[in-house]
């Protein structure tokens, strides 16, 4: 093996915060509205969040709805009524 090797985890690149990402989604979607108003963005972007959040951790979780809960730090209950709010059970 060669000496003058790094470990390729020693170069990560540093990561883009996720409310950057949110940040740049919600100006696209503020674009998209062609200047129209909207009355309900609050609810809009919590659900558009929800999903895909519960969606992914769930599936990094494998299913297993007790650790999904504990790691987004919220009730099992809270995940499980979530889930059949937004059909996802």
């Amino acid at each position: 093996m060669n000496a003058d090797r790094t470990d390729s985890s020693s170069r990560e690149a540093p990561r883009t915060p996720l409310r950057e990402h949110v940040a740049t989604s919600i100006q696209r979607y503020l674009g998209d509205l062609n200047g129209n108003d909207t009355d309900n963005l609050y609810e809009v972007a919590l659900r558009e969040l929800e999903i895909p959040l519960f969606v992914e951790v769930l599936n990094f979780c494998e299913g297993n709805q007790s650790r999904a809960a504990a790691m987004l730090g919220i009730h099992r209950a809270t995940l499980r009524k979530k889930l059949r709010e937004y059909g996802l059970t």
